[in-house]
């Protein structure tokens, strides 16, 4: 494990006030930069911004120091910073007439727009297509790919306790402090802890109680109204790197973190995961995952991503820099994933977001449980989504049939119908309606589903819509409503029907 000192945090701000000044921020980067070498920073190819950095402006200057890891003239430095303070802090280094930076310091623009800072190790700043090339074991990594995509699928509500399990760098704990009254951060890396304290102070966000330790052992019996964590969850022959690997076998941190989340939930509450997970021959993915699902939480687990063995076990031996090593020692170790996979019985690896809620009705035995393979493009931030999911699953429980048919519904703001066919055509071979925001889900729907779809508008009850669809195509009314309402269940749960309260507000 790294032990460089990592610098103090109590005069944040004032390093703070100049980063901003200088409009070392994730805007002011872009106008500085430029598209194609910003873009080319989170690939970490870093030649672009070189070129496009050669004055000597504080914005330059602090690109070259924090961003490139490189040397800069200290009069340049002092033209850009508080320099005696952040050499005393030990945020940058004096040697002779230049200076260099001890940490990574990343713009990042939050949600709201907020100027926001993530801290992390020289050279870990995630991105590029053969990985962070580190084997130190205690590396702190910055923000990726992942950080992100577990931050814009976050229900973001105001809540009195949040936690962050697994740290790393502080970006989710950054996050919860907006809409949280109390956050604890969590890792057992102590150092990622450090950083997390030093990404909050420079961001300007509130301190969190941070606490070193595995998986729920630091927070005892305490439980949250949020929890989130992007876990070291890679499946690894060992535990070498503290960042990704777990250091259990195969999925077992993943699943022991979602199998204990369920204690720490408030009634209401929300534990939000990335994942890993095996495909075993003679089993299917959904069963293994919806196992992990603890008693009294519903659930919603979407596989984003598959990856067969050999390409999973290549990914990760690029990201730890090993496909640069002698050939034999990368052989070996090659070897020893598919070994381990082998033993395993496991043929692939799936990637995904899984999401709990603590719910009374999951609690009296009626859990809803929905476990999907969705590999389409989707639009972040997802929150309101996922927020919007478990509203409609509590709506359908709550309503049997002959209720849908009394509901109200209008069609969903976002979504569009589009009509298949051959050109020409008196009448499409299908009707598709498609969202155009969230999941981005489309649906092929019949003659009766397109019609009922076009005019819900929250004005009638459905069985009254489909008693006009059943007189207007010579149908059977009775037959229409015994066999509509598994249709309309459907639309509803995918989102694409949002049901009307008795205020005539849709309930979303």
């Amino acid at each position: 494990m790294s032990t460089t000192s990592l610098p103090a945090s109590h005069r944040a701000p004032r390093l703070r006030e100049a980063l901003i000044a200088a409009a070392f921020t994730a805007d002011g980067l872009l106008e500085q930069l430029g598209a194609p070498a910003y873009a080319a920073l989170a690939r970490s190819e870093t030649v672009p911004a070189l070129r496009a950095t050669r004055e000597e402006s504080p914005l330059d200057t602090l690109v070259r120091l924090f961003l490139l890891q490189r040397s800069v003239p200290a009069a340049a430095a002092a033209a850009a910073l508080p320099l005696d303070e952040c050499v005393e802090d030990g945020w940058v280094v004096r040697e002779d007439d230049l200076v260099r930076a001890t940490v990574d310091v990343r713009p990042y623009g939050g949600p709201e727009a907020q100027d926001w800072f993530i801290v992390s190790d020289l050279g870990c700043a995630v991105g590029g297509a053969g990985g962070i090339g580190s084997r130190e074991e205690g590396v702190v990594l910055g923000v990726g790919g992942a950080s992100t995509t577990l931050a814009g699928i976050t229900v973001r509500r105001p809540v009195a306790s949040a936690l962050d399990l697994g740290t790393g760098s502080g970006i989710q704990a950054l996050h919860a402090a907006q809409h949280a009254t109390r956050v604890t951060a969590t890792d057992v890396n102590p150092r990622a802890l450090d950083f997390t304290r030093l990404t909050l102070a420079l961001s300007g966000a509130a301190p969190a109680e941070l606490l070193e330790g595995s998986l729920f052992e630091p927070v005892g019996t305490q439980t949250y109204d949020l929890i989130v964590s992007n876990p070291p969850f890679v499946i690894s022959p060992g535990a070498r790197l503290t960042y990704r690997d777990g250091g259990m076998g195969g999925d077992d941190l993943c699943s022991t973190l979602v199998r204990q989340a369920g204690d720490r939930l408030n009634e209401g509450g929300y534990a939000q995961f990335l994942a890993n997970w095996q495909h075993v021959d003679g089993e299917e993915w959904q069963d293994r995952v919806r196992s992990w699902v603890p008693a009294g939480c519903d659930a919603w687990i979407v596989q984003r991503d598959v990856q067969d063995v050999t390409q999973y076990a290549e990914l990760w031996l690029r990201d730890s820099g090993d496909h640069r090593t002698d050939p034999d020692e990368y052989a070996q170790r090659y070897e020893s994933w598919l070994d381990e996979f082998e033993a395993r019985a496991t043929r692939a690896v799936g990637f995904g977001w899984i999401t709990l809620r603590k719910s009374a009705s999951a609690a009296a035995g009626h859990p809803s449980v929905v476990a999907e393979e969705w590999p389409h493009a989707v639009e972040q931030p997802l929150g309101p989504a996922v927020e919007a999911h478990f509203a409609r699953q509590d709506y359908l429980r709550e309503h049997d049939d002959a209720a849908l048919l009394a509901a109200h519904f209008t069609l969903s703001e976002e979504v569009v119908q589009e009509q298949v066919g051959m050109p020409g055509a008196e009448d499409p071979e299908h009707v598709v309606l498609r969202q155009n925001r969230g999941m981005r889900r489309a649906t092929k729907v019949d003659a009766v589903g397109a019609g009922f779809a076009g005019v819900c508008d929250g004005s009638l009850p459905a069985g009254r819509i489909l008693d006009a669809i059943a007189q207007l195509m010579a149908e059977d009314p009775v037959l229409l409503r015994d066999r509509t309402p598994q249709a309309i269940r459907l639309l509803v749960e995918e989102g694409f029907l949002d049901p009307v309260g008795g205020d005539g507000v849709p309930l979303r």
